[in-house]
């Protein structure tokens, strides 16, 4: 999920593409590439392959590897040059078995996940009494030790957004909420899903603890568990739950980035970086989260090489271990950080349809930003007044500088399935996949053709 916000730079290429430039025509091969990438069955077929063939890609484990090796033949298959694996290493946190139900005032089960780093219990398991947080806000504001002994449940009113704004601000509850509530003396902590489903499945996620925590079991729970608790809370009455979160955290598991190139005419002109990420959460099979961004890039990315050779070089990034906290991002950054990058771009959010671009690039280049609106702008996408900020994965080149370009998708149901075991191929639509794929291929055609100096200045 990509924070967003409103900057002069990009409220001026804004300005030049409302005024009358915007009506110029794109460049003649634009519309070819959009047509033809409309009917595309790349990133389809992609994804239904790694979905299928691999499945769920944990960060560090063997199937992530396994997910390594089917991209490098898959890239190979399609025609990409320079396709290889680039391995690290990092520590691996691994689920094992999640349990719990409520003991009283009325017994029942509660479907939970555990977080990402979260701390085990027993095997068999804890019994503590929930004290109950309506929101992060009110859990800060219990006095030191006063959770003593028993187990944290925080909830929150997350709503679904277009552009997924609320996860930033909701999910405070999962990545902070642990250490608060450890620091407070809790032995465990439940924390409403972070997403905007009402279905009995829990959205899981990674948190990392504060220096100096030590780690206390902590799990989401479905929405629908989540209110039942809570309306158990308001009767009045101790409210006694008993957990079982076991998991195991493995040190030096191999990890790594795949890179697949279009290669461009020009090594002067700097190279244009379209990333994703191969790794998922264990629940579903990582379908919308982000085997479709790695699916769509690679479709784009083909649909230029169609049109001829590129000025600039066009270079995949899936990333692994995204999930748990951006390491394949940080590996590719400390791997081609120097090289000459021209622009950056990402794509995880989703499948749904593009709707919006956002741009931050260097000063003196609104044509390119024009070029750019005139050809999203047939399929429905348009320019808005925030500026780029990129992903995860692309983090610290635009952290460095690198330009950026955010192609937007609507996020309208994306945290209805996001980190769930809902998180399969059936909820990608065909024809929503192929418009990101339209949109990324005009896109990468205008970025990497730009005859503009782009970079680090």
């Amino acid at each position: 999920m990509q924070k967003i916000r409103s900057g002069t730079l990009a409220a001026l290429l804004l300005g030049s593409i409302l005024t009358p430039s915007f009506s110029l025509a794109a460049p003649a091969d634009s519309a070819a590439i959009r047509e033809a990438a409309l009917k595309d069955d790349v990133a389809w077929d992609f994804t239904e392959g790694l979905t299928t063939e691999v499945g769920p890609r944990p960060a560090g484990t063997p199937r992530e590897a396994l997910g390594r090796d089917w991209a490098v033949a898959k890239l190979k298959a399609l025609g990409f040059s320079n396709v290889r694996a680039e391995p690290y290493k990092m520590p691996v946190w691994e689920r094992v078995r999640d349990e719990a139900h409520i003991v009283s005032p009325f017994p029942q089960n509660l479907v939970i996940a555990a977080l990402g780093n979260s701390g085990s219990t027993p095997e068999q398991g804890i019994q503590g009494e929930i004290v109950y947080f309506p929101t992060i806000a009110d859990l800060e504001a219990a006095p030191d030790g006063s959770l003593k002994g028993k187990i944290a449940f925080v909830s929150h009113s997350m709503v679904a957004a277009q552009d997924g704004a609320g996860y930033g601000y909701y999910g405070a509850a999962r990545r902070q909420g642990p250490s608060i509530a450890a620091k407070k003396g809790a032995i465990a902590i439940l924390v409403k899903s972070i997403g905007t489903d009402h279905h009995r499945i829990a959205h899981t996620g990674v948190q990392m603890w504060a220096e100096g925590v030590t780690p206390i079991p902590a799990v989401a729970l479905s929405v629908p568990d989540a209110d039942q608790l809570a309306r158990v809370a308001a009767r009045g009455k101790p409210v006694r739950v008993h957990l079982t979160a076991l998991s195991k955290t493995l040190k030096d598991q191999p990890s790594g980035n795949v890179i697949g190139e279009i290669a461009g005419s020009d090594p002067k002109a700097g190279v244009v970086v379209a990333a994703c990420h191969l790794d998922s959460w264990d629940q579903g099979t990582g379908a919308i989260d982000d085997a479709s961004g790695c699916g769509i890039i690679a479709a784009a990315a083909l649909q230029v090489a169609k049109g001829g050779t590129p000025r600039r070089t066009i270079r995949l990034l899936f990333a692994g271990a995204e999930e748990v906290g951006g390491n394949g991002g940080r590996a590719y950054f400390a791997a081609h950080g120097k090289e000459p990058h021209a622009l950056v771009l990402e794509s995880d959010f989703g499948a749904d349809k593009v709707w919006r671009v956002d741009f931050t690039l260097p000063a003196g280049h609104e044509g390119l930003a024009t070029r750019v609106g005139a050809a999203l702008a047939p399929l429905g996408i348009v320019p808005s007044r925030d500026k780029a900020h990129g992903g995860s994965d692309i983090e610290p080149l635009v952290e460095a500088g690198v330009p950026v370009i955010d192609l937007q998708q609507d996020g309208t149901r994306y945290f209805d399935i996001h980190h769930t075991p809902d998180d399969t191929l059936d909820k990608i639509d065909p024809a929503q996949l192929r418009q990101n794929v339209a949109a990324w291929a005009v896109t990468l055609n205008l970025i990497a053709n730009a005859p503009e100096t782009l970079g680090v200045n």
